[in-house]
């Protein structure tokens, strides 16, 4: 490296020279934004296909109808407004949290490196990375010490790729050993691979089942409305003397078969879902995630970090040579090392000593499992044991046999245990191979996190089973997790030994839940095989190695303590890193995509009792039973109102997949039926000599409030409290209406006869009895199948 190289990794900017770059647009700044604006907000809930439909006959009914049958377009604002207010209040939430949570980037300004967040960074600043950084835009390596990169996300290829001065990093990458400095020489949308850098960020609906099969269901209410639309006004112009009459009949009719609620309270459900969880200090990058988070089945665990403490303690410095104070050694190895790992910390926390005067340094990776120091007369090497027993000299044979035993009883007891040796190396390319002479034992010890065999219960309770993944020693890694409970903690796996076959491997992930020994790429395999298998995978990391594991799972929670990297390729971040935050999280998820398809069903029920009404009368050639402000009424009292209060309700039940399915299942039958009582109550009206037609469409509307009812009645369970008291003040309400003459003049209600009431009293009655009987058998079958979607 040059003289003028040095001086500038020392100095890097100056505090005014990067402030004139900032001003000049030449910082790190991008065309990406973290969440919709305000305006992109408000147009994409107010500018939909179905508010210019309703929209449309809104003005139609202004124009020839009374005020009253206008009260769908008050409907229709406030189901707009809450849309945009909830989701405005969700993208503060998120911009908040991703102040806290965001990447930063260590810059030298001034000779001081400062932390700076990385839209902030500018051109020809000097920027530090350490293990477990992102690497936010392009540049030159000025100063590496043991620099290596993890290119995966721009390249594929999973190895490491060592970065010595001169040669170029690129964003979208992140550190996995060493130490560096380099210069940022092309910042912004310039930089390669940005938009892959920033992939898990954005505030939107993005593609996931949830929302194709919206988008399905919304296809064919589409294709079915047109025709049925069109039917329904040819019929209403034919039959009626009146133009006036045949608009507010037609515009009944059309405006009860769009689903105008569904796209809207699914929208609002995720956007208090992402609040919810904001405030809990959960950040959510991606909408999609809170569907992840309500089909996940299979949770990915690191051991430390998660169900123990982050933090380790050193337990014990066995010496294996007597002549060497082991305990001194590693103290300055640890004082050495500009980039300590937990290790070294652990060490470091225990005993105080002078840095070791190196020359060189291999810096430890989760894929070797070892490090190295050299210093003048040889070097120093620390890593796993069963990597450096392979490396031992032959005349340490047999003292390192009882060793092995000595070893295994610490990891039996659930202990970190490294070797410490040395060997004749003199620069990093130097292996101990057949060199190595034992010095020490060190044992480290790890706390379990008090909460955690709760929550590792709580898991198993909701029908998520949990697997751990760890780097340690398989032994060491199923003592701890028998520890907290899990199953086959007894038969731990060693991730080295996996096998290839595709078959093979699905056996191995499937019979055991706990793998020792597993590196990144592994950990990208078990994900993948459970993920052939059919499961919905949750991965939970922290580290630079998780990252590959994080980016394959459905489902990536990274801990807001842990590496940048891993934040930002995650789809959740626990800003507050604690293992118990967790299962609210994964409740949250379940909560808002189970409320989604409960609300669905209501939605697609009315579309469907709604075309089959329209098609009824429009090919018999009778005047549509309703007016707008009769659907308006029973809409809003067993579908509008009640939907926005399920939505937000508590459910924790697993959402399978096959939302689309399961919401015209259960939908399509009650519709139908819906739909059979509301004409038949009409018909028999109609043929009663002594009923008007006013007295008809009362009727009809009496019928069809019953049967709405009875459909929420059955989607609202099970019952609590709160829902009961829903249920009941719906029908209060409907009762109110009824009961006062004022309100039955401003609806338009003229009450039939008795024998008429009775008679529609009794169609609801078969109506309900056969929806119970048909809901019974439907859930019978589904659960004979393992389907225990809601």
């Amino acid at each position: 490296m040059t003289l003028a190289a040095t001086h500038e990794a020392e100095r890097g900017l100056d505090g005014r020279e990067a402030a004139a770059r900032s001003a000049a647009g030449r910082a790190n700044v991008t065309t990406e934004v973290t969440s919709r604006s305000v305006g992109v907000i408000i147009r994409a809930n107010v500018v939909t296909r179905f508010n210019a439909l309703l929209g449309g006959l809104l003005v139609v009914i202004l124009i020839v109808g009374p005020p009253q049958d206008a009260l769908f377009g008050l409907v229709l604002v406030g189901n707009t407004l809450v849309g945009v207010l909830q989701e405005i209040r969700a993208k503060r939430t998120l911009d908040r949290l991703q102040l806290v949570g965001g990447v930063t980037s260590s810059v030298v300004r001034d000779g001081v490196v400062q932390p700076v967040a990385a839209r902030d960074v500018v051109e020809g600043d000097v920027i530090e990375v350490r293990r477990g950084d992102q690497i936010v835009v392009d540049g030159a390596v000025l100063v590496s010490d043991g620099l290596e990169v993890d290119e995966s996300m721009l390249t594929g290829e999973s190895d490491a790729v060592h970065k010595p001065a001169g040669t170029t990093v690129r964003s979208g990458t992140w550190v996995v050993a060493g130490v560096g400095r380099h210069r940022a020489d092309v910042v912004g949308d310039e930089a390669y691979a940005h938009a892959l850098a920033n992939e898990g960020r954005r505030f939107a609906l993005t593609r996931s089942e949830l929302r194709v099969g919206i988008d399905r269901i919304l296809r064919g209410v589409t294709w079915v409305l047109v025709p049925t639309g069109v039917l329904l006004v040819i019929s209403q112009l034919l039959q009626s003397d009146s133009l006036h009459e045949a608009a507010r009949t037609s515009v009944a009719g059309v405006v009860n078969m769009v689903p105008e609620g569904l796209v809207l309270l699914t929208s609002t459900a995720l956007a208090v879902g992402v609040t919810r969880l904001g405030r809990r200090q959960v950040l959510v990058q991606e909408l999609s995630a809170l569907e992840g988070l309500a089909r996940v089945d299979v949770l990915c665990v690191d051991k430390t970090g998660t169900l123990t403490e982050a933090t380790l303690e050193l337990f014990a410095v066995e010496p294996l040579d007597r002549s060497v104070d082991a305990e001194d050694v590693l103290a300055r190895l640890a004082a050495t090392d500009p980039d300590p790992n937990p290790t070294l910390q652990a060490i470091a926390r225990a005993r105080s000593a002078p840095a070791l005067p190196v020359t060189w340094q291999l810096p430890f990776s989760s894929a070797a499992r070892w490090s190295a120091f050299g210093d003048a007369e040889g070097a120093w090497a620390l890593g796993a044991p069963d990597v450096l027993f392979e490396w031992v000299r032959p005349e340490d044979t047999e003292v390192i046999e009882p060793v092995r035993v000595h070893v295994d009883e610490h990891v039996r007891e659930g202990r970190r245990v490294l070797l410490l040796g040395r060997y004749p190396g003199r620069s990093p390319d130097d292996r101990p191979h057949g060199v190595l002479h034992p010095v020490a034992v060190v044992t480290l010890d790890e706390k379990v996190r008090p909460e955690a065999a709760g929550i590792v219960t709580w898991f198993r309770e909701q029908g998520v089973s949990l697997r751990v993944l760890s780097g340690d020693a398989p032994r060491t890694v199923g003592a701890v997790a028998g520890r907290v409970g899990i199953p086959g903690a007894e038969q731990p796996f060693d991730a080295r030994h996996l096998p290839s076959s595709a078959e093979e491997l699905a056996a191995v992930v499937d019979a055991h839940h706990v793998f020792g020994r597993v590196g990144p790429r592994q950990k990208l395999d078990i994900i993948s095989a459970l993920q052939r298998a059919g499961h919905t995978v949750g991965m939970v990391g922290d580290g630079v190695n998780d990252v590959l594991a994080l980016k394959q799972s459905d489902l990536g929670v990274a801990m807001g303590n842990g590496a940048s990297a891993a934040r930002n390729v995650a789809q959740v971040v626990l800003v507050d890193p604690r293992f118990d935050a967790l299962p609210p999280v994964v409740a949250e998820g379940r909560r808002v995509i189970g409320n989604v398809e409960r609300v669905g069903k209501l939605f697609v029920t009315k579309t469907v009792y709604a075309c089959l009404l329209a098609l009824a009368v429009g090919v018999a050639q009778l005047p549509f039973p309703f007016y707008p402000r009769h659907l308006t009424l029973v809409s809003s009292l067993t579908i509008g109102i009640p939907g926005f209060f399920l939505a937000l309700a508590p459910n924790d039940a697993r959402v399978e997949h096959g939302f689309a399915g399961r919401v015209l299942r259960a939908a399509v039958p009650a519709g139908v039926v819906a739909a059979a009582a509301t004409f038949s109550g009409y018909a028999l009206a109609r043929d009663d000599a002594l009923t008007s037609i006013d007295q008809a469409r009362t009727s009809a509307m009496l019928v069809l409030f019953g049967v709405a009812m009875w459909v929420l009645v059955i989607i609202a369970r099970p019952y609590t409290r709160p829902r009961l008291m829903l249920l009941g003040s719906m029908v209060g309400a409907f009762a109110v209406a009824i009961a006062l003459h004022r309100s039955r003049g401003y609806f338009a209600l003229t009450l039939p006869r008795p024998l008429v009431t009775i008679a529609c009293i009794g169609i609801v009655a078969m109506a309900g009895a056969v929806m119970e009987i048909g809901w019974r058998l439907a859930a019978w079958r589904v659960s004979a199948r393992g389907d225990h979607g809601s």
